[in-house]
């Protein structure tokens, strides 16, 4: 008998959170002949009464474990917490707002039994998602991917199976502080394989990541895995002072053998301006760089529990 913990991220899903575990129960009773499952829920501190409804259902169901956090530190930091207290062989991630349907559990178990150490899923949107979502979404991960030099598929979710062996390495000796998990698995590498999905629509409720919080996630996703940002900045740096050096060339030409007055003041003005704002928005890139750099430096916790259910002593 192998052993299965689906790991889910929560957070406010108080509407949803009964249904999801409903459903993921059924799913995973279908398997019990082959896999002993537990499903783990990890709270990213709630102003709802997610965590009581969650209680309730541990303390019937003691294959159900529960780690809540001390504070509200992000899906990708809540995804890691639940690997960090996994013992299983392997290890499904998924949202726990129904949108991950767990009706897929069984196809990335029988890729993984088929010898695949990660097994990722690739998102069909429905037309629910709202059109500036997709086409954001989807110009984001092509431009990441020309971009990076660990590909990183179109449509890929945070939802996939990965082995026990794959769960060490995030354990043991990958101490990031500024998380990409959608990158990092593929960095990761081993033998890989891929599962479609077609997005369902949310239970209930409504979703948790705001248009400042994809940002964050997007230059998160940049800034760990490619310096093209700031090769550009080089190069369109180098590209610029040329430019400069042609203007002032030709300016001085038209003045030495022509007489023409250029108009000097204006056309100086125009320069500086130009190039402030060009320095301004490289040092911004460099800033980000520097930023994740400090944070690494820091070496705060990605996490802090606050409390553990039906864990083991």
């Amino acid at each position: 008998m192998r052993t299965l913990t689906v790991v889910c991220p929560v957070y406010n899903e108080e509407a949803v959170v009964e249904a999801f575990y409903s459903e993921v129960s059924s799913v995973l009773r279908a398997q019990a002949e082959r896999w002993r499952a537990t499903v783990l829920f990890v709270v990213d501190r709630s102003s709802d009464g997610t965590l009581d409804r969650l209680r309730r259902i541990a303390a019937r169901d003691a294959c159900v474990r529960v780690l809540a956090l001390s504070n509200r530190f992000g899906q990708q930091a809540a995804l890691l917490a639940g690997l960090d207290h996994c013992d299983s062989d392997a290890v499904v991630m998924m949202d726990g707002d129904l949108q991950h349907p767990p009706a897929v559990i069984p196809e990335l178990l029988a890729a993984h039994e088929r010898g695949a150490e990660v097994v990722y899923t690739v998102r069909e949107d429905i037309p629910d998602v709202p059109w500036f979502k997709r086409r954001s979404a989807r110009l984001f991960y092509r431009l990441l991917d020309r971009i990076s030099e660990t590909p990183v598929h179109e449509g890929a979710a945070d939802f996939r199976l990965v082995s026990r062996r794959v769960v060490r390495v995030f354990q043991d000796q990958l101490p990031e502080r500024s998380l990409f998990l959608r990158g990092l698995f593929n960095w990761v590498g081993f033998t890989t394989a891929a599962v479609r999905f077609r997005l369902a629509p949310r239970a209930a409720g409504r979703t948790k990541y705001s248009l400042r919080r994809m940002l964050d996630f997007a230059v998160d996703g940049v800034v760990s895995f490619s310096r093209v940002p700031l090769r550009l900045s080089l190069l369109l740096g180098a590209l610029v002072a040329g430019f400069d050096l042609l203007v002032a060339a030709g300016v001085l030409g038209r003045w030495l053998l022509h007489g023409v007055d250029p108009g000097a003041p204006a056309l100086l003005a125009l320069l500086v301006v130009f190039l402030c704002g060009v320095q301004l928005v490289f040092l911004g890139i460099v800033g980000e760089y520097l930023g994740r750099v400090l944070d690494e430096v820091k070496r705060r916790p990605r996490y802090l529990v606050d409390e553990k259910i039906n864990f083991p002593s």
